[in-house]
């Protein structure tokens, strides 16, 4: 039953999901990129900060909303639906909205951590772990990892006493990646890592994405978090950007008093609120402004901007960078980021350095939403290599990259040709030429020593946008 795959060939997506506000905020920007992203499944699951509750067993529900409520990834849909016919235009791969419709289901979402038994989500992801895919198969736990767990549960139960049990555990494990922001549950502790004891698993928390951004965003970068930028560009845009949570606008999580839910209060101080009763966990910031899309580092690594951020942890990007864990050898931890409340608040600028380029791609494609001709709306310039992009070099070698950049647009469009020092191990002069870029590597490189350049091409249409292409060497 081992399938052959191709590591670079564009992946297949899985989405779990609880109803955490930033989460319909990820949702929303999902959808805009659904023509780049092959989505097999999006499923509601809980995790320790959100659950339906089970009356059966006496557990009662945590910061979910109340039955009849609409979830955040049907709110999502319907507003993507209500702009199908505008992206279209500016790209026909856009899928239907009731074919993403057909990928919803309900997940494993009673209790934290809940495997009790398979549910309609978890049978959907089963069918997506073992099904034909091109290449990779990434399972994104946007709350916890239980939906897949037990999904992966199902697989081993089927499958554990038969001549298959082999193939299968080599296929989930040769190409599925768990990706997760932080582990919101224990089901990857206690199930996952004890029975797939070489499934990767990438933690891509970032900050930057979070509603700490405005800790770590750039100061020439601030502007994208601001209520003017958010209304200019963001809910005062079509249907989808009407849905977008920004800071007190008036929309509440669940039913009932929530002390950790007062973003959509307005006009109140942290004082004023903490006398409340709410715990201002998330300083209070203007109405209007950004709050958070935490869960959006999961799929930005595959969104096609050249950066190659899906194709190995260290290469970073939109989606971060990842380092290896010292303590799991199949673990990547996000590289610079630190847990909230018991260290001081970091990123190393793995995402911000890309915040601006990141927003003002959002605000582009929430435009094409509200408009019917390509010729009114600017798109991404991209950058393609004319040779390959991988190289093996030895030390205090000399390479040439040729590639070319344009614009669907015909707009100009400026390069910048630079050395990730932070993806790099070694040291290397980078410089344009008039073919594409020169890199000289440093002689003191070592065998393994990796260089990575980018390649940036950004427009001058509005919003400026950019597009990317990386080069990597490795020293042999």
């Amino acid at each position: 039953m081992v399938s052959e795959f191709d590591a670079q060939a564009p992946p297949r997506v899985i989405v779990t999901t609880d109803p955490e506000l930033d989460d319909l905020n990820s949702m929303l920007r999902l959808l805009l990129y659904s023509n780049e992203i092959d989505i097999a499944a999006l499923v509601y699951s809980s995790s320790r900060f959100h659950f339906a509750g089970d009356e059966a067993r006496g557990i009662a529900p945590h910061r979910w909303p109340a039955p009849g409520q609409k979830l955040h990834i049907d709110i999502a849909i319907d507003a993507y639906e209500k702009s199908h016919a505008n992206l279209v235009r500016h790209d026909p791969r856009y899928p239907d909205p009731d074919a993403l419709r057909g990928l919803v289901r309900v997940g494993n979402i009673r209790t934290e951590g809940d495997v009790q038994e398979p549910t309609d989500g978890s049978e959907l992801v089963r069918e997506a772990l073992l099904g034909k895919a091109p290449g990779r198969v990434f399972a994104q736990a946007w709350g916890g990892t239980n939906t897949i767990a037990r999904a992966l549960m199902s697989i081993e139960e089927a499958y554990r006493d038969t001549a298959e049990w082999r193939d299968v555990h080599e296929l989930i494990t040769r190409r599925t990646v768990i990706t997760s922001f932080a582990e919101q549950d224990s089901t990857f502790r206690e199930y996952i890592r004890p029975h797939w004891p070489e499934l990767e698993f990438r933690d891509v928390a970032t900050t930057a994405w979070g509603y700490f951004a405005w800790d770590v965003v750039p100061d020439e970068a601030s502007a994208y978090l601001s209520a003017e930028w958010m209304r200019e560009n963001v809910t005062r845009v079509g249907p989808m950007g009407a849905e977008y949570r920004v800071w007190g606008d008036g929309k509440q999580l669940a039913a009932g008093f929530d002390d950790e839910d007062y973003f959509g209060l307005a006009d109140a101080s942290d004082d004023q609120l903490s006398a409340r009763g709410y715990r201002v966990w998330a300083p209070v910031r203007p109405a209007g402004s950004w709050i958070s899309e935490g869960d959006s580092s999961n799929f930005a690594l595959h969104i096609d901007n050249g950066l190659r951020n899906a194709e190995h942890p260290t290469f970073g990007g939109w989606g971060g960078r990842q380092e290896p864990d010292p303590d799991d050898p199949h673990r990547w931890r996000s590289v610079g980021w630190s847990k909230m409340f018991d260290a001081p608040i970091t990123d190393a600028g793995e995402v911000g350095q890309w915040y601006g380029a990141i927003q003002r791609d959002f605000a582009a494609r929430l435009r094409w939403t509200v408009t019917s001709d390509f010729e009114d709306a600017n798109h991404a310039p991209r950058v393609s290599s004319l040779g390959p992009t991988d190289r093996s070099v030895r030390p205090g070698d000399s390479v040439e990259f040729a590639f070319t950049a344009a614009d669907p647009d015909d707009d100009s469009v400026r390069v910048i040709v630079r050395l990730d020092a932070q993806a790099s191990t070694c040291r290397a002069d980078v410089a344009a030429t008039d073919a594409g870029c020169r890199v000289d590597v440093s002689s003191d490189a070592r065998r393994g020593d990796t260089v990575s350049v980018i390649v940036e091409a950004i427009d001058d249409g509005d919003p400026p946008l950019t597009g990317y292409a990386r080069f990597a060497l490795t020293v042999t």
